[in-house]
Parts: C-alpha cells; sequence; structure tokens
C-alpha cells in the first residue's frame, strides 16, 4: 500500500530532485483527475439516484445525493405534511407546514399552532431536507413486477449465446488459422469486412430469416442470430496463429483426428484468447436491447434491457424503478471486468487486435 500511495503522489519535480512541481506533474494530476470524473461520475449520479423519491427526481435544481422533505402529522390532515423554512416579513425565521398551495402563495401553519394559517410566497421558503435512501426501489420491482423472470431470460440468453459463440468462432478460427485452401484470405476478409455493416442494414433480411424459421417471440431466435461475430474470428484466429504448427503437425503423426486436435490442443491452448472472447460475448448478449426488442413480443420472455420498458407508460415513467433496475443490470458486467480485467489486457495484447 505505501508502495501504491508513494507511485501516485510521485512528482517529477524541480531538475529531477523530486521537490517541488513540474509543469508536467500539474498537467498529468488534472489529466488523470479529469478522466476519472468524465468515466465515474455518470456511473455515481445514476447509483446515488437511483435511491431518490419520484418527487427528488423531479427537483430542480438537481442534487447529488438523495434528499427528501421532512414531514410533520398534523390534527385533521390524513397523511404528513411537508415541512418549510419560512422567511417572515419581520426577516425572522420560522418552521412552518405547508397545508395548501394556490399558485404561488402557500398557506401554511406552525406545526405547535395549527389553528393560525399564514399565507406565504414559495419564493420566501425552503424545504427542510434530510438524507434518505429510498430503498424500496430495489424492493418493488421484485415482489410488484415479474424482474425475476426477466433477470433468468437475461442469464439464460446471455449464457447460452457465449458457449455457443465460443465453440462455433473457434471452429472458423482453427479453420482460417491452421488449414490451407484456396480463397483463405478472401474469406478472412469478407468476415472481417462485415464489421463495417450496420445492423439496420441487416435487420430486414435477418428477421425474415428468424421468422421462417419460426424462431419469433422465442428465446432461442435471440440467441442464433448473434453467435457468429467476426470480432470473435478475427481475435481468436490471431492468436491461434502463434500456437507453433509442429504440435498439430506430431498430433497428427500419432493418429489424432482433426476434432481431437481441435479439442485437446488448440482449444486448451487458446484459453487467454476465448477468456477475452467471452468477456466480449457477456458484455454484449447482457447489455443488447434493439434485436431482443424486435423478436419478442410477450412480456414472459422480455429480457432485462427491454422489461425496464415496463417501467415507461404512455403518460407516465417511473424514473426512480429504471434507475434502481438499471444499477442492478450493470452489476454483472462491472463484476465481471473487475474479476477478469487481467485475461483482457493479456489476451488483447497476445492476439494482435488493436
Amino acid at each position: 500500500m505505501a508502495r501504491a500511495v508513494e507511485f501516485v503522489t510521485r512528482r517529477r519535480g524541480a531538475s529531477g530532485s523530486g521537490r517541488g512541481w513540474h509543469w508536467t506533474d500539474i498537467f498529468t494530476w488534472v489529466w488523470l483527475v479529469g478522466g476519472l470524473f468524465i468515466m465515474f461520475a455518470p456511473a455515481a449520479w445514476l447509483t446515488l439516484s437511483s435511491f431518490k423519491t419520484p418527487a427528488a427526481l423531479s427537483e430542480f435544481p438537481p442534487t447529488l445525493l438523495p434528499y427528501v422533505t421532512e414531514t410533520v402529522k398534523i390534527a385533521g390532515n390524513d397523511k404528513p405534511l411537508p415541512l418549510y423554512d419560512v422567511t417572515l416579513p419581520d426577516g425572522k425565521t420560522a418552521r412552518l407546514v405547508e397545508l395548501r398551495r394556490v399558485g404561488t402563495i402557500a398557506q401554511m401553519v406552525d406545526p405547535a399552532s395549527p389553528e393560525t394559517v399564514i399565507k406565504v410566497n414559495i419564493k420566501d421558503r425552503k424545504p427542510v431536507q434530510k438524507l434518505h435512501f429510498e430503498t424500496s426501489n430495489y424492493t418493488e420491482p421484485f415482489v410488484h413486477f415479474d424482474f425475476l423472470r426477466y433477470l433468468w431470460n437475461s442469464v439464460f440468453v446471455t449464457v447460452t449465446a457465449t458457449l455457443i459463440t465460443l465453440l462455433v468462432n473457434s471452429m472458423a478460427a482453427f479453420a482460417l488459422s491452421k488449414y490451407q485452401f484456396r480463397g483463405q484470405n478472401a474469406v478472412l476478409i469478407v468476415i472481417v469486412g462485415t464489421l463495417m455493416v450496420p445492423l439496420a442494414v441487416i435487420m430486414v433480411p435477418l428477421y425474415s430469416v428468424v421468422s421462417s424459421l419460426g424462431l419469433l417471440d422465442t428465446l432461442w431466435g435471440v440467441i442464433l442470430p448473434t453467435v457468429a461475430t467476426p470480432t470473435g474470428v478475427f481475435l481468436l484466429r490471431q492468436y491461434m496463429l502463434t500456437i507453433p504448427d509442429e504440435l498439430i503437425d506430431a498430433a497428427r503423426m500419432d493418429k489424432a483426428s482433426e476434432w481431437q486436435i481441435y479439442w485437446r490442443i488448440v482449444l486448451p491452448l487458446s484459453a487467454p484468447a476465448l477468456a477475452v472472447l467471452a468477456i466480449f460475448s457477456v458484455v454484449w448478449r447482457w447489455n443488447d436491447f434493439l434485436w431482443p426488442l424486435i423478436v419478442l413480443s410477450r412480456s414472459s420472455l422480455y429480457t432485462l434491457q427491454v422489461g425496464l420498458n415496463v417501467y415507461s407508460g404512455q403518460l407516465n415513467v417511473q424514473w426512480h424503478f429504471i434507475l434502481a433496475m438499471t444499477v442492478v443490470t450493470m452489476i454483472p458486467v462491472v463484476l465481471v471486468f473487475v474479476f477478469l480485467q487481467r485475461f483482457i489486457a493479456r489476451g488483447i495484447a497476445t492476439s494482435g487486435l488493436k
């Protein structure tokens, strides 16, 4: 820990002495702090806002922390009423409760003597707020909505699509890296060239194919069209090129079949690149929204990203639920990067992917 602190606080200093600040030290700190803020500020705002009440989310100007207006129970009223610090005409400050509001004039009373009504301009008052985390934003979707079903659908789609992606892409990469045939480079160029084709171009023909196969409104209709990825084929091919051909020749001399060579030799040696592709596939499938939205029509088959639409009505958007469930959907992806980030760096460095 001490070495980490020393490394972070190390300065170039004047004439390399380490004392004082060099302009490069200042520039580096501004650059790093600015980058840190740009990357993590939206995530911090999202997480803190997910604990806000609907009223707190609609406040202007917005606040970073989840505050709520304190309330007081007044005799004769069924619900607790909001509490405000009011500046009176004589300049004194009083803590009053709002009974009702008409335009810019609020009728307020002192909680100690609610019989006397005081009319106050809303610009002369300020709500009394306290820090409050609305945990029901996370619990209610699991109780009143079928959120667990959406979660299971996303897990099934992500895991199944990732496994099939690893199998299909690794087989294609094995053929392109270890076999010599006419048109090999042309096939690779065509595969990589599909990276430049946007989804909107192939969406209609892809929908027609899925419909013809009877896969509409099924989870397999979401999984199968996305299992062959040009990025995965290119990444695995570049890594498999580093595997010595002598190993494969020796296996063939020992009467090993092509499937045994692929399954017992090439795949185990390609584990770092497979780990990288698995991480990418999990992120792609977990965050996919457009294609599941097109294919699925039954709410019982919705994935998490599509299921979040149930909180968006024609006249009302339940932002507090959307923000909370968005945080929930981020957790698996964050955990993948936290625990497997070393595989990402090592796999990209050794596979030639730039």
